[in-house]
């Protein structure tokens, strides 16, 4: 039985982290209705003051499996429109600022692994998996794969996996860097949301300033990179610049106590 979007995307909000749990067996795959309702998913993260960092996960053997091959099947076309955020509600999403943490419990396969790669961060079991098979199905990871996997990896590993589809397993991720933990199934979530709560600690507005200023200079040079740094077109810096959680953060620490953060 195919589940509704709304039943299929669940949401938890503790703590300042809201869980998005991908609930659509068999293999949590991606139909429109499903990219839209993971959009807003993330778009209650990016509008909610009190939401500061996601952690993006699936449930069963898969983390996802990618585009929903059997809605194709019945006439979604390969480019349909995903809606805002690209394929999955993130994998176009440029403007959010706040941290995704990808918890790969499984799977990534294709579109899954491309969601994955659009998160800041990906903790994964040690029996996850991940691929991107387009070429065996006549297509390519346009998604992100192709564009996001070769900064992510050596270049050779990179295309390797784009022009093979070869599935690399989750030690050999964290041997190449492409993941910053690899931990037992039953630890995943706990693991994530350990490094969902460093973040929460941290100050909002300099959260935003990090994932502006690497998505604006990420292909720069370092002397390109220090002209947009300092050109004034970066607002989320500039915000922080003149903050009040910018003076918050030193007094706190002069005085031995927790800062505690406003988001202005």
């Amino acid at each position: 039985m195919t589940l509704p979007a709304s039943d299929a995307v669940q949401t938890r909000a503790d703590n300042g982290v809201l869980t998005i749990t991908l609930n659509r067996p068999k293999a949590n795959a991606i139909d429109v209705p499903t990219s839209h309702a993971l959009y807003a998913a993330f778009a209650r993260l990016d509008a909610d003051l009190d939401l500061r960092v996601a952690i993006l996960t699936g449930t069963g053997r898969f983390f996802s499996s990618g585009w929903d091959l059997n809605a194709a099947t019945e006439g979604e076309a390969i480019d349909a429109n995903h809606g805002p955020g690209g394929f999955g509600g993130i994998t176009e999403y440029f403007s959010l600022n706040k941290p995704v943490i990808a918890a790969v419990n499984g799977l990534a396969m294709g579109g899954g692994f491309e969601i994955a790669l659009a998160c800041d961060v990906i903790v994964a079991a040690d029996n996850a998996e991940f691929a991107l098979p387009e070429v065996k199905l006549g297509m390519m990871a346009d998604s992100g794969g192709v564009l996001r996997l070769p900064s992510r990896l050596p270049p050779a590993i990179a295309h390797e996996m784009l022009l093979t589809g070869r599935r690399m397993g989750a030690q050999e991720a964290a041997r190449w860097g492409l993941v910053n933990q690899t931990v037992a199934p039953q630890e995943l979530l706990s693991a994530a949301m350990a490094l969902a709560q460093q973040m929460v600690q941290a100050a909002p507005l300099a959260l935003a300033a990090v994932k502006e200023v690497l998505r604006a200079t990420q292909v720069q040079s370092v002397a390109e990179a220090y002209r947009t740094l300092r050109s004034g077109t970066l607002p989320a810096y500039q915000a922080m610049l003149t903050s009040d959680d910018a003076k918050e953060g030193p007094l706190a620490f002069g005085e031995k106590r927790a800062p505690r953060w406003s988001g202005s």
